[in-house]
């Protein structure tokens, strides 16, 4: 068991200093006059709002959680899962770890002194209403899926360097790899599930609040974009960063450093036409503006994961 972990955990960081040396090299290859040039089209309130926007995504997902973790009848507090799920945020954007922002939340949990099975049915219905909400938008971005799967049959010289992250760790053996995982974690929803199909309603609601969160960050990706003079549908960017999403879900990099950044910005200059420097600005820019609003964890990961504000274990009794 210890082998595979340590394997599982020299693949990450392997394949994460092969994706930011791969984006250091794309952003030598465009240069970075190309890349502040970009940058600099996007008006300051156009880049507030997209901050704002961001912003609320991370509400968007709290509350999302916060809905699933009452549903079984846990006594936590509003502000207690924002702490908790910020504290999260910023290990998984500011903490290189293996360990994941999932686990933080869980250990934050405990450490509250909530219940813990109760936390991890959560957490894993909280992830799987996530990736079933990118799943539905995933859709919109078939035609261009279709392309880069030819694209990536026969690259082009200007795609080489950015199809190097996939075929220097692990090209066929990164899907199967993924594919036990994703079973894996299928074999595992069984208790989550028996606790949540009893209140339905909790997983609709938990849905919609991903429509909010996955609604802010396309809308951020659109107006950004679209500053830097790039035109786009919004529903082609709600496919094609669902592709980047389900990209960098694969086990080969530490919090998708690199790997998100790399994906879309070949998925989204050679599906949409987006031109290399926008998309490299916008991933960049994305990217910047997620870890900034995931620093309030800073002000709570030390408490939490000491214990300070313990709270009542819930009452399983209101299951």
């Amino acid at each position: 068991m210890s082998n595979r972990i340590n394997r599982n955990t020299i693949l990450r960081i392997a394949g994460s200093l092969i994706a930011v040396a791969l984006l250091i090299y794309l952003l030598g290859e465009q240069g970075w006059a190309a890349i502040v040039a970009a940058i600099r089209q996007i008006p300051l309130s156009v880049l507030l709002l997209a901050f704002g926007l961001v912003i609320l995504s991370r509400f968007a997902v709290i509350t999302r959680w916060y809905v699933l973790l009452r549903a079984p009848g846990m006594d936590i507090s509003y502000f207690q899962t924002a702490r908790i799920t910020f504290a999260g945020l910023f290990a998984s954007n500011f903490l290189p770890t293996t360990v994941g922002g999932d686990v933080i939340r869980l250990a934050g949990a405990v450490r509250l002194h909530y219940d813990g099975a109760l936390t991890t049915a959560s957490l894993i219905v909280d992830r799987l209403v996530g990736m079933a909400g990118m799943a539905i938008a995933l859709p919109w971005g078939i035609p261009g899926i279709a392309q880069v799967i030819n694209q990536l049959r026969q690259p082009s010289s200007q795609s080489v360097y950015l199809l190097g992250s996939t075929s220097a760790i692990g090209g066929k053996g990164l899907v199967e790899k993924l594919w036990i995982k994703t079973m894996d974690f299928v074999h595992h929803l069984g208790l989550a599930f028996s606790i949540y199909f009893k209140k339905p309603g909790s997983l609709i609601l938990a849905l919609l609040y991903t429509f909010i969160h996955m609604g802010c960050v396309f809308t951020t990706i659109y107006i950004l974009l679209k500053a830097e003079d790039q035109n786009i549908s919004w529903l082609l960017i709600a496919g094609l960063y669902s592709l980047v999403y389900f990209i960098t879900l694969l086990p080969i990099s530490i919090n998708g450093y690199g790997l998100q950044e790399i994906s879309m910005t070949f998925i989204f200059s050679r599906v949409a036409g987006i031109s290399v420097e926008s998309s490299l600005s916008v991933a960049l820019l994305l990217r910047t503006m997620m870890m900034l609003a995931s620093l309030p964890g800073a002000l709570f990961i030390s408490g939490i994961l000491a214990g300070d504000s313990a709270v009542p274990v819930a009452n399983l009794e209101k299951q």
